[in-house]
């Protein structure tokens, strides 16, 4: 995943004002305007120009699709939008539950950057003393004198108190409102008022058709398009408020700047936006709120995050054989969250509440706040994140892991010789093995190298420093591979630099009259995984591959580019990976630490689709140049040399914690899980992340918050087993709005689509135009 991925939306809209009907008693009209609701007070309303959106003009914004957005919020932007045709009495019968009206006005511009709503006229209430509910009359008739008979007819009576009706042509007023009678005016002989009721009235001709279902419930309200905040501009306006500024992570539940704003962060206690987004930054309190709010609560980690050079590093804690402090309960590991009491001689987990017993070679007094007086002087006590030095108990076997290599595996059948490309990939490797990764420090990389070439039969080279020359060891029987040898393929390249240089530049000669265009796959993944296991190594497989394998052995593939497919339910077939071998084959390059990196030169169909599978589930990248030629060498190039360049972490588990009240429930990433907590990577880099997604087991504290670690166990490209600690803290809150004002946008897309990718029920939370309209900003 790319470092830009987080969004979250400054005080672009604010909260829409209250929708309700006048007070039923005489009196000034509230200040701020409302709209009429059933069995309200009706108002008159002009007829909206010609094109305004209404519910009484067939229009054409009326006739589209619109978003409605439900809430605008002041802090962060949060959406819930849906897409639904117009409502009305010309569009259909609304809901009998629906509470909101539908203004029938014209629609004022906005100003000052608020969403203006559609106002009604408003009337003065006439004077009166007895309480009775106030009907506002037509502006073109007079109401007849208290007392008069009912003999001027129940036409007259209609109009004279403002009945819609054909022969006015009068306005109609707003939908839902219903008929109320005017102190003193008797009524047709049998007529009682009905409240809640908008049928035809005995005697009242013109009135509206009967049918409650059509005339039931207010209509909702449209969408103003100017309230759609622009995404270029929330952008512009993050990185001009708090761009080139220091972010500080010693609040807790605070809200990030976006990834796209360039900031400088200062960790004082919690991890670095870099390393974990979360969805919220506030969390509900109780799992029925957090149903309510219609929020995923998850988080977006990035262990391997890089960190700018004008930020500080992650420190490195070793505490020798006793190895990282942890609680006995729930085996969170020390860090800020950690509460010492009795004078310094235990403490209280911050996650699961246990009092553990400082060690001897640990403890440390209090200061007159309760700290202890070396919090500084630790990284675990004051930072968010860090690195412990893993002990033997960390590592497989109880043995310390030698260091990882890196396998060059180049396919040099028929087209790749013709075309230039294995003579390419030769040279630039001569270059590209001085920028091997090494320790921060170190004058040397540790990784080792070792180098394969293949079509349908596999070649293995001995280029051990006491050579004058390589060695070739070939492997046909493709369906039983094996490792021809040990000693000798996986080297140190500055011990033998000489015999690799000269290995390079021997392979394209040595190929230049093959005629062989089959070439195998699965084979070679399997080949370069038993060599990393032989070796008790883990690392990485860089495989340079052309044409779909199609000769006889494990893994073979056929065409399945069908184009009678196309536009038909059985596309997405072509877009599937063929289950069987290389399922399996992930499964095992994990378990034995082996990542793939799959660079694809195809000239013709090529199955990205299966044989990429391997490369997204061991946690490697997949590359893909349609008809290379080698005068546009230089993209390729650069993404080899990224590749083989970037830190990395191999051989890795991860495990995320939680304070009581909630729990990680599912992962998301290019992962693998023997079991419901532990995360397994063949490796991970600074462009892979996990989404972790929360779910409450019980009752969140206002006050304690809610708690996250991460913690990621893996082999440094030195060799040495370490522990990467991220720590976060979150808010909790009852209140809907401080969870809205939190919210993350980029995190919660994020979240969304991975939960497609993998399959998950994405409508628990969410419409699917909710989705549309999150990929729309």
């Amino acid at each position: 995943m790319s470092q830009q991925g987080y969004v979250a939306a400054p005080p672009l809209s604010q909260a829409q004002p209250g929708i309700g009907g006048y007070p039923a008693s005489f009196g000034v009209p509230p200040s701020q305007p409302h709209y009429a609701h059933y069995g309200g007070t009706p108002q008159s309303a002009a007829s909206p120009p010609p094109g305004a959106c209404c519910d009484y003009h067939s229009c054409s914004p009326c006739s589209q699709n619109r978003v409605v957005i439900i809430g605008g919020l002041t802090s962060d932007l949060f959406f819930a939008a849906s897409f639904s045709p117009g409502h009305g009495p010309l569009h259909g019968p609304q809901s009998p539950t629906s509470s909101v009206p539908q203004p029938t006005s014209q629609v004022l511009p906005p100003t000052s950057g608020r969403p203006l709503m559609p106002q009604a006229p408003q009337m003065a209430p006439p004077p009166s003393a007895s309480g009775q509910p106030f009907m506002p009359q037509s502006p073109q008739m007079a109401p007849p004198p208290i007392g008069a008979s009912s003999a001027m007819g129940t036409t007259a009576a209609a109009a004279a108190m403002g009945v819609p009706g054909s022969f006015s042509g009068l306005p109609h007023p707003p939908g839902g409102s219903g008929f109320q009678q005017p102190p003193g005016l008797a009524g047709p002989q049998g007529f009682q008022p009905q409240q809640g009721q908008m049928g035809a009235q005995p005697g009242f001709p013109g009135a509206f058709p009967a049918g409650a279902a059509q005339m039931a419930g207010p209509p909702q309200k449209k969408l103003d398009p100017d309230s759609i905040p622009s995404t270029t501009q929330v952008i512009e306006d993050d990185q001009t408020k708090r761009g080139g500024q220091v972010y500080a992570t010693n609040l807790r539940g605070q809200v990030p700047p976006l990834v796209t704003t360039d900031f400088v962060v200062q960790d004082q206690g919690n991890a670095s936006p870099r390393f974990i987004r979360c969805t919220t930054y506030c969390f509900p309190c109780t799992a029925d709120l957090a149903k309510q709010c219609q929020v995923p609560l998850a988080a977006v980690i990035k262990p391997f995050a890089a960190v700018p050079k004008n930020e500080t590093p992650l420190y490195t804690v070793d505490h020798g054989e006793a190895g990282p402090i942890r609680c006995n309960r729930c085996k969170a590991y020390m860090c800020p969250f950690m509460h010492f009491i009795d004078g310094g001689r235990r403490y209280q987990c911050g996650f699961c509440s246990c009092v553990n017993e400082v060690p001897a070679f640990y403890f440390q007094h209090l200061d007159h706040m309760g700290r202890r007086v070396d919090a500084y002087q630790r990284p675990e006590l004051s930072l968010g994140s860090y690195e412990f030095v893993a002990t033997l108990e960390y590592c497989k076997n109880k043995k310390p892991p030698n260091p990882p290599a890196f396998i060059f595996m180049i396919d040099v059948s028929y087209p790749n010789i013709k075309s230039g490309l294995v003579r390419l990939l030769c040279a630039e490797l001569k270059s590209l093995l001085e920028r091997l990764p090494r320790e921060e420090g170190a004058g040397s990389s540790a990784v080792r190298v070792g180098f394969v070439t293949y079509n349908k039969i596999l070649h293995f080279y001995n280029v051990k420093s006491t050579l004058a020359q390589p060695q070739m060891m070939v492997v046909s029987d493709v369906a039983e591979m094996f490792v021809p040898l040990l000693d000798g393929f996986l080297v140190n390249f500055q011990e033998s630099r000489s015999v690799i240089n000269n290995l390079l530049e021997q392979i394209p000669d040595m190929f230049t009259d093959t005629g062989e265009s089959e070439t195998v796959f699965a084979p070679v993944v399997q080949a370069g995984m038993e060599a990393l296991k032989a070796a008790d190594s883990s690392g990485k497989l860089f495989i340079f591959h052309s044409s779909i394998p199609t000769a006889e052995a494990p893994g073979k593939l056929k065409n399945r580019d069908d184009r009678k497919l196309i536009n038909t339910e059985k596309e997405k077939t072509l877009f599937q990976p063929a289950k069987g071998v290389y399922e399996d084959l992930s499964k095992e390059c994990v378990s034995n630490g082996c990542c793939v990196d799959l660079f694809l030169f195809p000239g013709q169909y090529i199955d990205v689709a299966t044989m990429g599978s391997v490369a997204m589930h061991t946690g490697g990248s997949v590359y893909k140049y349609s008809n290379f030629q080698v005068l546009n060498r230089s993209q390729g190039a650069s993404d080899i040399r990224k590749e083989v360049e970037k830190p990395v972490g191999f051989d890795a588990t991860m495990r995320v914690r939680t304070s009581t009240g909630f729990r990680a429930t599912d992962f998301f990433g290019a992962i693998y899980m023997s079991n419901t907590t532990d995360v397994e990577m063949a490796a991970v880099d600074c462009h892979k992340a996990v989404t972790v997604e929360f779910k409450h087991d019980d009752k969140l504290s206002d006050d304690a918050g809610a708690l996250v670690q991460c913690a990621l166990l893996y082999t440094s490209v030195g060799g040495q087993r370490r522990l990467r600690i991220h720590n976060l803290s979150l808010s909790c809150s009852s209140q809907l709005a401080d969870l809205y004002k939190s919210c993350e946008t980029d995190a919660l897309v994020n979240f969304f689509a991975n939960a497609v990718l993998y399959n998950t029920a994405l409508l628990n939370f969410c419409s699917c135009n909710t989705l549309f309209m999150f990929i729309l900003i």
